[in-house]
């Protein structure tokens, strides 16, 4: 896949880099893809890539001593995976769909960020949008309620999805539902019933529409925001 091509090339960790520096990551870059189901990286394990999700959606999540597991995040089409300067992984990473992966070799990598300001530059927006987010989703286990938590889940992922097509806030953004309904009650800390019962009440009340059990749309952006409680001021920025 040639760079210019690539459908998160405005949000990857290459967007500010110039032709010269695209260059130089096209020598360490290779694409790998994983499975529905299938572990990318497990925790406490080394990691000799880092890189950004093209397609596909993947889940971060952490197990305890005692063997419990539980989600912490989720990765989307354009976030960047692994921890440039650590070997370590300290989640463990599955595919929940099929996902593509630009990858660069670790050590490369780090090394060519010495040369590469852009590169930097842009890994730290990252990191401080991911700190952001994960600050956001405090606020949404601990604060909000069962059809506000569910609300700002899908509003996370139609949003990333309007960027990435570029929609405008009037058009209606369609999209599969990338976690099963038992994925999306652990992650949100609700019961299978009540996700399933808050799916319902906003297809009911026209915030969203069902094709089957996965495939949602939302025709008003702004009403799904207000329904997770946020300010429905029509950014797309996720």
């Amino acid at each position: 896949m040639n760079c210019s091509d690539c459908q998160i090339r405005h949000r990857a960790v290459c967007s500010r880099c110039s032709d010269d520096e695209l260059v130089s990551l096209e020598k360490i870059k290779y694409y790998r893809t994983f499975h529905a189901g299938q572990t990318i990286a497990l925790m406490g394990e080394s990691m000799d890539f880092v890189g950004s999700v093209v397609t596909g959606i993947a889940t971060l999540s952490q197990t305890m001593e005692d063997g419990r597991t539980q989600m912490v995040g989720l990765l989307l089409p354009s976030d960047f995976v692994g921890r440039p300067g650590r070997d370590g992984v300290v989640y463990n990473v599955q595919a929940t769909t099929d996902v593509t992966l630009c990858c660069f070799y670790r050590k490369p990598f780090e090394d060519l960020m010495v040369q590469t300001p852009h590169l930097v530059q842009r890994l730290l927006q990252i990191t401080l949008d991911e700190l952001d987010a994960a600050r956001e989703w405090m606020l949404v286990l601990g604060r909000k309620t069962a059809r506000e938590k569910l609300a700002s889940l899908l509003a996370i992922i139609a949003r990333r999805y309007a960027t990435l097509r570029k929609l405008s806030p009037d058009q209606a953004i369609e999209f599969d539902l990338p976690l099963t309904r038992e994925a999306m009650s652990d992650y949100l800390g609700l019961t299978l019933e009540t996700v399933s019962r808050q799916i319902n009440a906003l297809k009911k009340d026209g915030v969203i529409e069902l094709d089957g059990k996965r495939h949602v749309r939302v025709p008003d952006m702004r009403s799904l925001i207000a329904e997770a409680g946020d300010d429905a001021d029509g950014g797309f920025v996720a």
